[in-house]
């Protein structure tokens, strides 16, 4: 989303430099010609401080926006070193609280991220949530005031994902006369909750032919391998790792199914009614009922509930909604929408 954001700027006129240091992230062979790429690959908090500092002091940046809590607290102290005109921008992207909770973290841990949280955002000079949840959860940590928080959709939808969407795929489970295929993406770790998924996905099995394919790496992939050769469905479900172009599985999926217990604003979801595809996902904080808009346009179901997960996938397999209706959706989700608002929330005339 930070390359997307990073798209929508320049595209807008604006001079744009895009600074990380993970030299293999994905997505960077996106941003345009004209964003002046910075990779600090290797360098320990204190380097990355002191070049951030330099190159503030030397471009005089009208904002720096920063989207991970450790990029944080490097702007921020810059900030606090140089002062000046430079503004300083944090885009929280998922639900702090909720990601304590479901990690167990014990109630003195989630009173000094809260602290910690709490002595960021009140020195920043301005904050973009992407979604309301994720304002409203900002604005408990801290105590700031839910009016000084912006929500900007994500910039999510690019003018070339049909065209990604539309790439050839050699998978024989997507051939025509196939059993439909259900879709999961995501890290194969806790948030994502893919052993509920599939559990869900052995329920529906059990009732008619389909699939499982779920798009990602983490830790957990022999977990979840396990899991369903227990169930009973190994042989129909497919890991087949992280994808570059996750659209063309999208495209040609029967169902995207999130199961998540907690997001910010999951913009895979996005994709997917962006795609026309159908959807059910967990009403987890936060995003999926902003999305779905109270569940209109996909079925939303209680966090970890396998068996409710089960019964909305089945329905929606049944009858799915129109791809036009689902498409309306996600219209502000748009590349070029969310840059301009981007731009209106930083002052400068689109």
């Amino acid at each position: 989303m930070m390359v997307n954001i990073a798209r929508g700027l320049a595209d807008a006129g604006q001079a744009v430099d895009f600074v990380t240091s993970a030299r293999e992230a994905p997505f960077l062979d996106q941003l345009p010609a004209s964003v002046r790429l910075h990779l600090l690959e290797g360098r320990t908090r204190a380097e990355r401080i002191r070049w951030l500092a330099d190159h503030v002091r030397r471009t005089r940046p009208r904002l720096v926006l920063s989207a991970k809590t450790r990029d944080d607290e490097v702007a921020l102290a810059v900030k606090r070193q140089l002062g000046g005109d430079t503004r300083y921008w944090l885009r929280p992207g998922s639900a702090m609280s909720e990601r304590w909770r479901a990690k167990g973290k014990h109630a003195l841990g989630r009173w000094w991220e809260a602290r910690r949280l709490r002595g960021l955002y009140r020195r920043a000079d301005g904050i973009i949530a992407v979604s309301h949840g994720v304002a409203e959860d900002v604005a408990a940590i801290t105590g700031l005031p839910l009016a000084a928080i912006r929500v900007i959709r994500n910039p999510t939808l690019t003018p070339e994902m049909e065209a990604l969407a539309a790439a050839p795929l050699d998978h024989p489970w997507f051939a025509p006369g196939e059993p439909p295929v259900i879709l999961g993406v995501g890290g194969l770790r806790t948030q994502k909750d893919f052993s509920t998924l599939i559990r869900a996905f052995a329920q529906v099995r059990a009732a008619r032919p389909c699939r499982l394919v779920i798009l990602g790496e983490g830790r957990q992939r022999a977990r979840l391998l396990d899991l369903a050769e227990t169930l009973g469905v190994g042989e129909d479900l497919a890991l087949p790792g992280f994808d570059p172009n996750p659209y063309r599985y999208l495209a040609r999926a029967a169902l995207f199914a999130l199961s998540s217990r907690w997001e910010g604003s999951p913009n895979v979801l996005t994709e997917a009614l962006g795609l026309g595809i159908p959807v059910v996902a967990t009403d987890c904080p936060s995003g999926p009922r902003e999305i779905l808009q109270n569940g209109a346009f996909g079925e939303l179901v209680a966090v970890g509930d396998a068996e409710a997960l089960a019964a909305a996938m089945r329905r929606t397999l049944e009858a799915p909604l129109p791809p036009e209706r689902l498409r309306e959706a996600v219209a502000d989700y748009r590349l070029a929408i969310s840059a301009r608002r981007y731009l209106a929330a930083f002052g400068t005339l689109y």
